[in-house]
């Protein structure tokens, strides 16, 4: 499996194909990795349609090394712009969950590489506006003594949320600043979401500045966003947001 070491030296396993532009980079979200379904799925409708195509595992997460736990927002957003220098020219962002606020991180940090956006499910700030919103009283004291709250997750094991991912995730929210996407953007949202609310992906539109952006929900989607419906309606959303770049 190829991989590279970031310019902070982190080892970042990765999946490149070949092809035409504007290449396609799939960002994954909080805990998964690159062998995902929708990752995968993108991968061989890209290679169909002859484009080039990128799938990474942040650090901790996958293949890729480091700890998890040690983790934060900023960091896997330094991963995924590594990841970026591996293309050539302006990509389309695919990103999903956690990897639609890192998408708008890289929207931000590197504007040149960007030529079009897709979220799915998008996250933005949910370090602040989830899992700190969402502790009561009690639990913050137990926070800030013990240093990390084991949150129960219906994905697998309990996710252990740190004072570091909570600390270092209020220097890179995206929805208290101006957020500009100067390109074509389209938001894909499910209204069966029970890990990202509609009201979220209002907010997004609502606060994002740019001339070609829409909104789609699905009714009955739930977070994974993984039917063949919601899978096709991914690959239609490139396929447009391309043809307009």
């Amino acid at each position: 499996m190829p991989e590279f070491t970031s310019p902070q030296g982190r080892r970042i396993a990765y999946d490149q194909l070949p092809g035409e532009g504007p290449g396609i980079v799939f960002l994954g979200g909080f805990r998964s990795d690159k062998e995902g379904t929708k990752a995968v799925f993108l991968e061989e409708w890209a290679k169909k349609q002859g484009r080039a195509f990128l799938r990474f595992d942040y650090s901790g997460h996958g293949s890729s090394g480091g700890v998890f736990e040690e983790g934060a927002i900023g960091d896997w957003a330094e991963d995924a712009a590594a990841a970026l220098s591996l293309t050539q020219g302006p990509q389309v962002l695919v990103g999903s969950s956690m990897g639609g606020w890192i998408s708008l991180l890289l929207a931000r940090a590197v504007p040149e590489k960007v030529a079009g956006l897709v979220t799915i499910a998008a996250a933005p700030d949910f370090t602040e506006d989830g899992f700190w919103a969402g502790m009561t009283r009690d639990m913050r004291t137990r926070f800030e003594i013990e240093g990390y709250l084991d949150h129960p997750s219906e994905y697998g094991d309990p996710l252990r949320i740190t004072r570091r991912l909570i600390e270092e995730g209020r220097g890179n929210l995206v929805l208290r600043s101006p957020l500009a996407l100067p390109f074509p953007v389209r938001f894909l949202q499910g209204t069966a979401d029970e890990d990202v609310s509609v009201a979220t992906a209002l907010r997004l539109l609502e606060h994002a500045e740019g001339p070609d952006m829409r909104l789609t929900l699905v009714d009955g989607a739930d977070h994974r966003f993984s039917t063949p419906d919601c899978l096709d309606l991914i690959a239609a959303s490139v396929a447009e947001v391309s043809a307009r770049v």
